[in-house]
């Protein structure tokens, strides 16, 4: 696999890193790529998530805490320099088996430092039944990019207060919560942070690239669309009826609908799902000027939509809108 690295040291804005995979992945012909970043406080967010009912801005600002979005899916993620964001870019050969592939390679690295991590649910690594690695992926024509995190001491407190209610007493016990669901490497490898990244490159990589300055240069150009405000904060339609729902394997849903006399007029849906395809031309645009009905909106909808939703089946998904 190939190494892809930056000629200098310095530290980045997390929508460089990003841009960096897309620029990785349409312009660079190797057939697996790899690479290692970290950030100043961070939180970075689902391509479908509403910023507002993931992050606490207010804290953010307090704190001096970056947020962006992505453009996979998934949930919300807080990281620093205290933890290590793992990039892979490949040719595209299935989600799921792409997805298999890079989680297998991503335990066995563990497995040879002596941690006893497994694979779990669909995009977690966990040591027991605790969370060390959380993963999210989207695609290109012909190209897969997938990315995670891998918690070795990240600072709890504003990974909490970041993307929970503030309040003291909430974040306390949000504190305790997060404790009990993760754990942080530093507590079973004798490696630190930075003796840890170049141990996963070498697990990964046999070879590395150096991108040179002009390729930096695109790719800045490619990271000025994640910092309009546009694609951080979106444009959400108007609502007159909102659903919220958890389908075990795909993810939460907020779906929220714009009504006009019984007829969809315009939807929209959240959430920290996988999208693997065209969700307006494939389902959203679909859905505009049907009646919200079960019958309805089953005849309007394609057999298969888990092309376009990772593991959506067409049922769970009427039952999510008309239920």
């Amino acid at each position: 696999m190939l190494h892809i690295a930056l000629p200098d040291n310095k530290t980045r804005r997390l929508t460089f890193y990003l841009a960096m995979e897309e620029y990785v992945a349409r312009h660079l012909k190797a057939a697996d790529c790899f690479f290692i970043w970290q950030v100043e406080p961070t939180v970075i967010f689902g391509r479908n998530q509403l910023i507002d009912n993931e992050v606490n801005l207010d804290f953010c600002r307090r704190h001096n805490i970056q947020t962006y979005r992505r453009k996979s899916g998934g949930g919300c993620v807080y990281a620093d320099m205290n933890n290590l964001m793992l990039s892979y870019i490949t040719d595209d050969e299935g989600v799921g088996f792409t997805f298999n592939k890079y989680m297998g390679m991503l335990v066995t690295m563990l497995h040879r430092l002596g941690v006893d991590a497994k694979a779990n649910g669909r995009n977690d690594v966990m040591l027991g039944n605790r969370k060390l690695s959380g993963s999210a992926f989207y695609r290109i024509p012909g190209r897969s990019i997938l990315h995670s995190t891998l918690l070795y001491d990240t600072d709890i407190v504003n990974m909490v207060g970041a993307i929970t209610p503030g309040e003291l007493k909430l974040l306390s016990k949000g504190v305790e919560s997060v404790r009990q669901r993760i754990d942080l490497l530093k507590n079973h490898i004798t490696l630190n942070v930075d003796e840890l990244r170049e141990f996963a490159i070498k697990h990964f990589c046999d070879e590395t690239y150096c991108l040179g300055e002009k390729e930096i240069e695109e790719i800045e150009h490619i990271e000025e669309e994640y910092l309009t405000d546009d694609f951080i904060y979106g444009n959400n339609p108007r609502y007159t009826v909102v659903k919220h729902k958890r389908i075990e394997g795909v993810g939460e849903f907020e779906v929220r609908i714009d009504m006009r006399h019984n007829v969809i007029h315009d939807v929209n849906l959240m959430g920290d799902y996988f999208l693997i395809g065209d969700l307006d031309n494939g389902l959203l645009k679909k859905l505009r000027g049907v009646p919200l009905t079960r019958e309805s909106i089953r005849c309007i909808l394609p057999d298969r939509i888990d092309d376009i939703i990772y593991n959506l089946e067409k049922e769970d998904f009427v039952n999510l809108l008309a239920g």
